[in-house]
């Protein structure tokens, strides 16, 4: 706690209930140097061992799944592959921005990904699959606004955070105007339904605001009457009710509701150790559902075993770590909140998703960064990357 309440004193004023006012005056920033070498190279490590890991287990997940649903085995993972590709080109392109250019395009993002939010809604325009609206259709490419939408907030709350260093401390200031932005963006999502991204982005709003240095008890206020409005989502709904209730105890519902978690943990129990083999998963064949996108992470239990889902784990540590470094060696504030939003975002969904899968969490549609199978969720995992690497080129 003390740790992070240090890095916002570099982003934030100080100022306190009984002292006057005072005008804040932002440290003097350092000139931004681009390293010469590119960028953060644990970072690109990290992030391709995890594309590669991805790469090699979707194929072998979806190669019966395609095969059955499809009549191609490889259909599935060629279209992995050019998300793939056009996802480096993403990050290539991203990386090499400078945090400049992320600052004047931070409010005209959050404006276009609020309009696709919004056309994901018209009938004609956004596509429903499974009986969710996430999708807008562009001939043979689909695409999921939501994803981008996270990288639009982080962009956001830097930016105004850093404008409204002076009184980021006053909660008219401070926090209401970004509850109502993001809470207007997590309410789209919602609709869509998908209440796990709406969970993420309002978690997300949390941690930005609690590092740029908004008291913590005036992050605590907003809170107390959005939970009932999650309780009523929650019970009005009779999917997400089932959720929770599955969650609670899967055991209950192994043939139906629970049919899926059941199936994750036999997946992890069968790897033991040190798994079964690249390729010996037997849950993949018509057991577990969405082995290649949300629940990839049990496939990778079954076939590499607890060491194998360890490594995953250090993996992502170690992109959370970098990614956190930058964020306390970016030479200005704006850099240093995009740094850590982009860094808490991804290291908070692959979180999510591996508790999701342990049964940790009640199931969401939330995918494992780089990993999972998914064109929009890998676009906008690359493109953050390339927004840290940027960063790094600038961190020294």
């Amino acid at each position: 706690m003390s740790g992070v309440r240090a890095y916002a004193a570099t982003t934030a004023a100080h100022v306190t209930s009984r002292a006057p006012a005072r005008r804040y005056t932002p440290p003097p920033a350092r000139p931004l140097a681009v390293v010469a070498y590119g960028g953060d190279r644990w970072i690109m490590l990290s992030v391709a061992a995890l594309v590669g890991i991805g790469i090699v287990t979707v194929f072998n997940t979806s190669y019966f799944f395609a095969g059955e649903r499809f009549g191609d085995p490889y259909h599935v993972f060629r279209k992995h592959l050019v998300s793939v590709v056009l996802g480096v080109l993403c990050c290539a392109g991203a990386s090499r921005l400078g945090s400049r250019t992320y600052e004047r395009v931070a409010y005209p993002a959050l404006a276009l990904a609020t309009i696709a939010l919004l056309a994901v809604l018209v009938p004609g325009l956004g596509l429903v699959r499974g009986g969710a609206r996430r999708w807008i259709g562009l001939g043979a490419l689909n695409v999921q606004p939501s994803e981008f939408a996270k990288i639009a907030v982080v962009l956001y709350l830097a930016r105004s955070i850093v404008r409204k260093a002076e009184r980021i401390q006053t909660f008219a200031v401070g926090v209401l105007p970004h509850v109502i932005v993001v809470g207007f963006l997590a309410a789209l999502v919602v609709v869509e339904p998908d209440f796990g991204t709406a969970a993420l982005l309002g978690l997300l709003l949390i941690a930005m605001l609690f590092a740029g240095g908004v008291r913590w008890r005036d992050l605590v206020l907003p809170l107390l009457p959005a939970l009932p409005l999650v309780a009523y989502a929650i019970g009005s709904s009779p999917y997400r009710l089932r959720r929770v209730l599955v969650f609670l105890d899967p055991w209950q519902h192994p043939r139906d509701a629970g049919f899926q978690l059941v199936q994750s943990f036999l997946a992890f129990g069968s790897g033991g150790l040190l798994g079964a083999g690249l390729g010996e998963s037997k849950q993949k064949m018509f057991f577990l559902p969405e082995a290649h996108t949300d629940f990839i992470f049990a496939v990778i239990g079954e076939e590499f075993g607890l060491l194998g889902t360890l490594a995953l784990v250090a993996i992502v540590a170690l992109l959370a770590a970098r990614g956190f470094r930058i964020a306390l060696r970016h030479p200005t504030p704006f850099g240093r909140l995009v740094a850590f939003g982009v860094t808490v975002l991804l290291v908070l969904q692959a979180g999510v998703n591996m508790a999701v899968v342990l049964g940790l969490l009640p199931t969401k549609g939330l995918a494992l960064p780089f990993v999972s199978y998914g064109g929009s969720a890998m676009l906008g995992g690359l493109t953050s990357a390339g927004v840290l690497i940027a960063l790094s080129r600038e961190s020294g």
